[in-house]
């Protein structure tokens, strides 16, 4: 009988998973001994070769001394001895490398001095040999015998040399014999492990696989009913259902009865159950709806009504959005949301636009009456005033002429704020038409308007270049109109009004009042040498009616400011004042580029 061990327990899984990641990391630290121990017997090898080459070095060094000490002795030629003369620099060299390899290795070590003591003793042979050969110190019997002494030393020394090779290639061949003898059982060890591991891992995917079953029964429902909770349905208003398309099931949330007006779970939710609820005025409208769903396989937003059983109607939203899971079922997810409070919301907003527009239209009726029912009396009373000659006035008692002549002021004062009054409301009211404009053409426009009292002031206006941008081009002219004004109202007595407009393009993040969704803005600023203001004023000075400075000293109506303000804003940009008393004044607008 074939035995499968039955796991039902997830600690089950988790057993096998830990055995076979151990199996897995001891197969991983038996690869990593092996190739630390393969890196060792490189360097072994390594070690060998390099004490091999340079004890060939040191006997070269030596050789090339002797057959330079040969060449002398026979031609007398000093250039023989160059090898002679540099060899003992050569064997000092590799001696040096050879006492630093073998520094672990205290029999190569005392071969290594002993072999000095030859090479010494051989380059004292070598001076023996180079004294008694020279003329004046000949002696044949003592060079013959240093000459033969010096044989023997090379024997010598080549012996050594061989024995010092002979000991490194069987250190080397002792340790490759055991890496071999270790590394012969790895194999059979790893596979068994790696089997063993193997087997582990089988059995868990087999219960994996039976856990996988059981968990596509609950698959439709957690496609979205994982990441909704009772209690977040129940403060936001809102519902979800599940309709399987197959099986013609529906299951809805427990805030989907509540919302009906029921407890969670008191009827069997279908299709015409829900017709139920739906007010009769839009039941055939909900019920095409749901005709769709079954042949479209879509849900787009509806919106109805629905009628509690206490007899309380409250307005609804739904949507939903088709599934298909794993097994190919469609499934129709949806989502039912309670607008009864934005739906009265709303109502009340339409109530307050429609009192808007109300409010619009007397805005426009007043604009009429200013502009013709207000005028017209105040035309007749300048111009019978007008016809009050000069021999009328003079019969007229004193207090008669000023009474007159306060009331021809105050006609014209009048005139004055009821056409600034219209400019402004012109400002809030006309259809903004936003039109490319060279800006450069609009501030020459201004300054002809403008001519009669700067040519008075004698005023000199600078500007650079200035762009082009979209604007509403009377409404940016005006703009210039009323900032060129302003300086010029202000001028300072016995000084030539001097003012500067300059233009600069500038990134929107530079300056937190500007719109952050609009990136890049001109900067454009008026710098006059006028009377300036006290700063705690330059937010005062933009709002509507108010003024600085007494009507008998500066005539106005304090709406041109405020006209400029509403200009910029209009154009979705800001405007800005800087200044200080008697050093002039610097107006800064700011228009999206």
């Amino acid at each position: 009988m074939k035995w499968i061990p039955n796991f039902n327990s997830s600690n089950s899984l988790r057993v096998i998973f830990v055995i076979a990641v151990f199996i897995l990391l001891f197969l991983s630290s038996i690869a990593y001994k092996h190739n630390q121990d393969l890196n060792e017997s490189s360097k072994l090898v390594m070690h060998t070769y390099e004490i091999n080459i340079q004890l060939e070095r040191l006997m070269s060094a030596i050789k090339d001394a002797e057959t330079g000490q040969r060449g002398y002795i026979i031609t007398r030629n000093a250039r023989f001895l160059t090898p002679y003369i540099y060899s003992r620099d050569k064997v000092n060299t590799s001696f040096i490398t050879l006492k630093k390899l073998t520094a672990d290795n205290p029999v190569q070590q005392a071969n290594l001095r002993r072999l000095f003591k030859l090479i010494i003793q051989r380059f004292v042979s070598f001076e023996n040999c180079l004294k008694y050969s020279d003329p004046k110190t000949y002696d044949k019997r003592r060079l013959d015998n240093h000459m033969f002494g010096g044989r023997i030393l090379m024997e010598n020394i080549r012996f050594k040399v061989d024995e010092m090779n002979d000991i490194e290639k069987t250190y080397l061949k002792n340790r490759l014999k055991i890496y071999d003898d270790e590394i012969s059982l790895s194999p059979l060890f790893s596979i068994s492990l790696f089997l063993t591991a193997l087997f582990f891992i089988l059995i868990a995917f087999r219960q994996i696989s039976k856990d996988f079953q059981r968990l596509k029964v609950f698959n439709k429902r957690l496609l979205i009913s994982n990441g909704l909770i009772s209690e977040s349905e129940t403060i936001g208003k809102f519902s979800t259902w599940q309709w399987d398309l197959d099986s013609n099931k529906i299951d809805y949330s427990d805030n989907q009865y509540r919302l009906l007006g029921y407890d969670p779970g008191a009827f069997v939710p279908v299709k015409e159950t829900f017709l139920d609820f739906v007010h009769p005025d839009d039941k055939e409208n909900v019920s095409n709806s749901i005709e769709g769903i079954l042949k479209n396989r879509q849900l787009p937003f509806v919106y109805y009504k629905v009628l509690l059983p206490s007899h309380e109607v409250r307005y609804f939203k739904s949507t939903g959005k088709l599934l298909t899971d794993q097994q190919g079922s469609k499934i129709l997810l949806g989502i039912n949301f309670d607008i009864t409070d934005e739906h009265l919301l709303n109502i009340e907003l339409q109530e307050r636009n429609k009192e808007l527009e109300k409010s619009n239209k007397e805005l426009a009726s007043f604009n009429h009456v200013a502009s013709h029912d207000l005028q017209e009396p105040l035309r007749k009373i300048q111009t019978f005033i007008s016809r009050v000659s000069d021999a009328d006035k003079a019969v007229m008692s004193q207090s008669a002429r000023d009474y007159i002549e306060k009331i021809e002021v105050s006609a014209k004062r009048m005139r004055v704020l009821i056409d600034d009054l219209l400019l402004f409301s012109r400002t809030n009211t006309t259809k903004k038409e936003f039109i490319k404009t060279n800006l450069e053409e609009l501030l020459e426009n201004a300054e002809s308007e403008l001519t009669e009292i700067i040519e008075e002031k004698s005023a000199v206006i600078v500007s650079n270049k200035l762009p082009k941008l979209a604007v509403i081009p009377y409404q940016i002219e005006q703009l210039f109109i009323n900032l060129i004004g302003n300086s010029l109202k202000y001028s300072r007595p016995n000084v030539i009004p001097s003012i500067t407009i300059e233009s600069s393009r500038v990134n929107a993040e530079d300056y937190p009042k500007l719109d952050q969704n609009i990136k890049k803005f001109h900067k454009i600023t008026f710098t006059d040498n006028g009377m300036g203001f006290d700063p705690q004023f330059k937010e005062t000075i933009f709002i509507l009616f108010q003024r600085l400075h007494s009507k008998t000293d500066y005539p106005g109506t304090g709406i041109g400011l405020a006209i400029c303000k509403k200009i910029v804003e209009n154009h979705k940009g800001f405007i800005m004042a800087e200044s200080e008393p008697d050093k002039g004044s610097v107006f800064t607008i700011f228009l999206p580029d």
